[in-house]
């Protein structure tokens, strides 16, 4: 792991942080991005339900959640000397679908919307490599680096940390206009910059996506076990699938 050096190394030009923060936030729109948020280097509120989650075993196979826990809920300890994070969403859902049922071919595959184009992980990394020299090109030299779903992260948490959206019962980030429908990526860096305020939950009483969940995975609000989970099971399982 590369570290990132201490500040007073860093030739970092005098900048208002506030403006440059609005800045930034501009940059991220103009190279595609749907939103950006600066999230504190902080996720510790999440560890009590994450080792919940572990303890009951819903983690199926996924032997590498369990590892890293440390770095997990201290991004400091990740990329040393992080002191604020830039988070950024795709949305991959942008305009109403065409319905994908095909009543006389009941064993056609579907394909998940955000896998049918170039890998996103790939477009993630790039923009965010394209943000950081944009930043570079105003403020001078700093330390950062980009991720997107490569390293142990709760980068959900830090996302809602700094108000992109709230945790649904289905344990996805929601956003009020573009729902759960977009990927999360984040650019660690050394620059001192206000933080975010996070958003406010408006679930309330609705369980919808309790109710229609096909296998039942989702076991309880805000609890999903992904020994029934179908994007488990065809993404990362790699043995015979359940027929019941």
């Amino acid at each position: 792991m590369s570290s990132i050096s201490s500040a007073a190394s860093i030739p970092v030009l005098q900048y208002d942080a506030i403006a440059l923060k609005q800045w930034i936030k501009q940059q991220a729109l103009a190279l595609g991005f749907a939103d950006c948020v600066i999230a504190k280097p902080d996720a510790q509120a999440q560890m009590p339900r994450f080792e919940e989650y572990l303890k009951r075993g819903y983690h199926a196979d996924m032997h590498y959640l369990e590892e890293n826990l440390e770095k997990r809920a201290d991004p400091k300890l990740l990329v040393p000397g992080t002191k604020s994070i830039i988070c950024v969403r795709m949305n991959y859902l942008v305009e109403t679908p065409k319905p994908r049922y095909v009543p006389d071919e009941p064993n056609s595959a579907i394909i998940a919307r955000y896998a049918r184009g170039r890998d996103y992980h790939k477009v993630m990394r790039g923009r965010l490599k394209t943000l950081a020299s944009k930043i570079k090109e105003k403020v001078g030299e700093f330390e950062s680096r980009p991720f997107a779903d490569s390293a142990p992260i709760f980068e959900k948490s830090l996302a809602e940390s700094a108000g992109m959206g709230w945790t649904g019962k289905h344990t996805l980030l929601i956003h009020k206009k573009s729902g759960s429908f977009f990927v999360l990526g984040e650019l660690f860096t050394s620059l001192d910059l206000p933080f975010d305020e996070p958003a406010t939950a408006h679930c309330g009483s609705c369980s919808a996506c309790i109710d229609i969940c096909p296998t039942q995975a989702i076991v309880e609000p805000y609890m999903l076990d992904a020994r029934k989970c179908i994007a488990y099971l065809t993404i990362e399982y790699k043995g015979i699938i359940p027929e019941e």
